[in-house]
């Protein structure tokens, strides 16, 4: 905890600072163990702009001794790795133990006053394996590198991609494929989880160790001190409070941009409202409310539409996780009567950016953006592409918009409607520049399904540069780039055959 932070970039992985705030738990929070390196790695691509967080400059990238880390052959130089245990409800079922069963955390770098843990992916079975073989498939690993960027870029709460290994090495799925690792980084990877293993085991104890952690590191604002002495049970509850904010924002910011998480179970969802574990994930292309990404959802439990909801009954999981403490279901119930109130007020707040208005105050405001996306869902219009041609239409040429729309009259009929609210707007602004900050919360490049199994099948064939050009393109969203047209295009007709599912 006295380390000082590190004010200025370093050119070796050794002159980090690194410390184990994790690690130094008691021994029930996880198992210590090394990470089980791949033969033969090769850096595929490495993050600069996620490096610069930990203060690594570029030459420390380029160094054989961050390609040992990173394929998990070499420690890093402080850290003490550990896989966590954690527990958590699947697909609405109890699932009992789970845990870090192909994740190693490998140390903790402090920099800037900032402190973020360090995660390989891929590297190797620990004691939460269960029947797996702690190993990532090449493909999962650049879907999770690149779209924890992608997210990133659009604003979004996630975990970052440090580094992206690849490896000869042989894994079966559903075929033979060829390993990975992915480096990740986040303040914590702490989940509703965490905490549901020790409320189900009944081990209170255990429980209050965790809870203490959690807000001495990211929620000192949350303590209740009384007399002198921490009243846990008030702390948690101010703790609730503000994890359901976050988790709400986040649910808000994900319906925003037509993002399916894909597997929204309490062991995946962040404590710290991050976006968390990139697995069958995806971007709408052409709109349909009841989208489900996840091949292996059969029920449609995680359909875009129902995102906001299952955000909700997970943190109804972790409020039952908290109770042992609380002991007091109708205060932890009162907690979570904010959820929907802050969801839609931050939903309503984006997506009145979106169509260029000041906020979306009053029933027509709100029905403009409900008939939206039902003429959206209607006739499968892109999800992106509907909102970035707004501010074609909002500067004159509506065509592009509309041209989106089996219905072209339909498509002008609701953009008439919503230029008689601009112009009764309370924003006195010109239309280029309602255009303007249109696009700069509508995004044009997003991490469509097609974008990455193209990079996919591009690196099997160990042609890594369109990996490269992705993280250039997914850093600046919202801005044209030179010679990128054809990633802000809609899919081709080979992308609505594409399926992903627990095992991507």
């Amino acid at each position: 905890m006295s380390n000082p932070a590190i004010s200025a970039p370093v050119d070796t992985v050794s002159d980090l600072t690194v410390v184990n705030t994790f690690g130094d738990l008691p021994p029930q929070f996880y198992t210590k163990l090394k990470p089980r390196g791949v033969s033969s790695p090769r850096l595929i691509h490495a993050n600069q702009a996620a490096a610069e967080l930990l203060g690594l400059d570029k030459r420390a990238l380029e160094s054989d001794a961050f390609l040992q880390i990173v394929a998990g052959l070499s420690p890093l130089p402080g850290g003490d790795p550990l896989a966590a245990v954690y527990s958590g409800h699947q697909f609405g079922v109890w699932a009992g133990q789970l845990g870090d069963g192909r994740a190693h955390l490998i140390g903790e770098v402090r920099h800037a006053d900032q402190s973020w843990e360090l995660q390989l992916k891929g590297a190797g079975m620990t004691p939460y394996s269960r029947m797996g073989d702690g190993r990532a498939v090449l493909r999962s690993s650049v879907r999770e590198y690149l779209a924890a960027e992608a997210m990133a870029g659009l604003g979004i709460p996630t975990t970052r991609s440090l580094a992206l290994v690849g490896s000869p090495d042989p894994v079966r799925r559903e075929t033979m494929e060829t390993a990975a690792i992915v480096t990740r980084m986040a303040p914590s990877f702490v989940r509703f989880g965490s905490f549901e293993h020790w409320a189900a085991k009944q081990d209170v104890d255990s429980l209050r160790i965790l809870a203490n952690y959690v807000v001495d590191q990211f929620y000192p604002e949350c303590r209740v001190v009384t007399g002198g002495d921490t009243d846990l049970a008030q702390t948690l509850l101010r703790l609730l409070a503000e994890v359901s904010r976050r988790t709400a924002h986040l649910m808000a910011q994900w319906q925003a941009v037509g993002f399916c998480h894909g597997v929204m179970n309490t062991d995946n969802m962040s404590i710290l409202g991050l976006t968390l574990d990139y697995g069958p994930f995806g971007f709408l292309d052409g709109f349909n409310a009841n989208h489900v990404c996840n091949h292996s959802d059969a029920e449609g439990r995680y359909a875009w539409n129902r995102q906001p909801t299952v955000g909700l009954w997970n943190l109804y999981r972790l409020a039952g996780a908290f109770q042992p403490i609380v002991q007091d279901e109708a205060a932890l119930r009162a907690v979570l009567d904010d959820y929907e109130h802050a969801f839609q007020g931050e939903f309503n707040r984006l997506m009145a950016l979106k169509i260029g208005l000041s906020d979306l105050d009053g029933e027509e405001r709100v029905k403009l953006v409900d008939d939206l996306f039902t003429l959206m869902h209607q006739y499968r219009a892109d999800f992106t592409l509907s909102f970035r041609r707004l501010s074609d239409a909002v500067r004159g040429d509506v065509q592009p918009f509309c041209d989106l729309f089996i219905d072209r009259d339909a498509a002008r009929s609701w953009f008439t409607r919503l230029h008689a609210a601009h112009q009764s707007d309370s924003s006195a602004t010109s239309a280029n520049a309602r255009a303007d900050a249109m696009d700069a919360v509508n995004p044009l490049y997003v991490l469509r399904n097609h974008l990455a199994e193209e990079a996919i099948r591009s690196a099997k064939a160990e042609d890594y540069a369109p990996i490269a050009r992705l993280m250039t393109l997914l850093k600046n969203p919202f801005v044209r780039q030179n010679d990128a047209e054809r990633y802000a295009q809609l899919p081709p007709d080979w992308a609505s055959d594409l399926e992903v599912s627990c095992s991507s």
